[in-house]
């Protein structure tokens, strides 16, 4: 069996691959164009620990570049496809639009041409996100809900991914999902993230910033119980006359910032100098994840309880960047 993950020197690419791995009949390759949205040396550290598995395989391709994609998958022939090849972070799509024009919708549309010309692929699956949702004010969010209405580009662009997919689902019949994701947290995480923000601005003694003044909701998620949730999910593609689906994957339990901030600053003994700072536009005040679909139809999401899941990225943390 082979699994492209495609963006495996990011965040959860890097982790689903290592999952897989762990799999030892699984022949993995990974696609990744190594950019410098953030260190790229943590994306290097992410792919020197895959690369010492005999069954990793690493192309450094941009999925922009349809030419190289195509000619990866003829070779290759993969059975199934997870796409996390995206560019990320919300607030960074205000700045750039045209960067998730770029990587978000002329790339993965390639993904698509790419997936739906190679008939060994069983299955497409992608990463949504939990911003699609926009202000919603109805809890636990679920996925018939009303996603029409995005508060910025970049979740404008993974609608427009989930829309896509579904046209190629229903035209050529090329099995695929997108996975709605809630605020994933964990070991070898983005730097602009909150937990890595926090984390990094209180070891630091630097001004740790707190938009809305810290009245926000998260659904965070830890990391390994998405990427197994994604495992689950592989040999599974729809069996629906348009093969599409769309889950939403969190846990279900939003944790308010505020005291999400506490235990981050409870397991490293120390306050954070913290600055309240307004709501910023394009955020959302809360988030919370249904998961019934997916426990359901694919089985139960595992859950990490948030002091867990905290403790492995502060243990991570000060143990990769101990020297800097």
């Amino acid at each position: 069996m082979k699994v492209l993950v495609t963006g495996c020197c990011g965040f959860i690419g890097f982790h689903l691959c290592k999952k897989l791995l762990d799999i030892k009949v699984i022949k993995v390759f990974g696609i990744d164009n190594l950019n410098d949205y953030y260190d790229i040396n943590l994306k290097k550290s992410r792919l020197k620990f895959l690369k010492k598995n005999k069954n990793f395989k690493f192309n450094k391709i941009d999925i922009c570049d349809d030419k190289k994609l195509n000619k990866n998958f003829k070779i290759n022939k993969y059975n199934y496809v997870v796409n996390l090849a995206a560019q990320a972070g919300v607030r960074y799509s205000i700045l750039n639009p045209k960067q998730y024009f770029n990587s978000n919708l002329l790339g993965f549309f390639n993904v698509l041409e790419a997936s739906r010309s190679n008939k060994n692929i069983k299955h497409l699956i992608f990463a949504s996100t939990s911003s699609v949702y926009g202000n919603s004010q109805k809890f636990p969010l679920k996925e018939s809900y009303e996603t029409s209405k995005p508060l910025t580009f970049y979740a404008a662009s993974k609608k427009s991914n989930e829309v896509m997919a579904h046209s190629y689902s229903n035209i050529y019949k090329l099995p695929t999902t997108a996975l709605r994701f809630f605020t994933v947290y964990g070991p070898y995480g983005r730097p602009d993230m909150a937990l890595f923000k926090f984390t990094e601005s209180i070891v630091k003694e630097k001004k740790l910033e707190l938009y809305n003044n810290g009245n926000h909701y998260r659904d965070f998620t830890y990391v390994d119980d998405i990427v197994e949730a994604i495992v689950k999910l592989i040999p599974k593609p729809s069996k629906k006359d348009i093969p599409f689906e769309v889950y939403n994957l969190g846990s279900s339990k939003p944790i308010f910032l505020k005291k999400y901030l506490k235990i981050i600053e409870n397991q490293l003994n120390k306050k954070g100098k913290v600055t309240n700072k307004k709501l910023q536009i394009g955020d959302v005040k809360k988030t919370h994840a249904s998961t019934q679909k997916f426990n359901r139809e694919i089985g139960k999401i595992k859950l990490t309880h948030i002091s867990k899941g905290i403790s492995n990225f502060i243990k991570w943390y000060l143990m990769h960047y101990k020297k800097k």
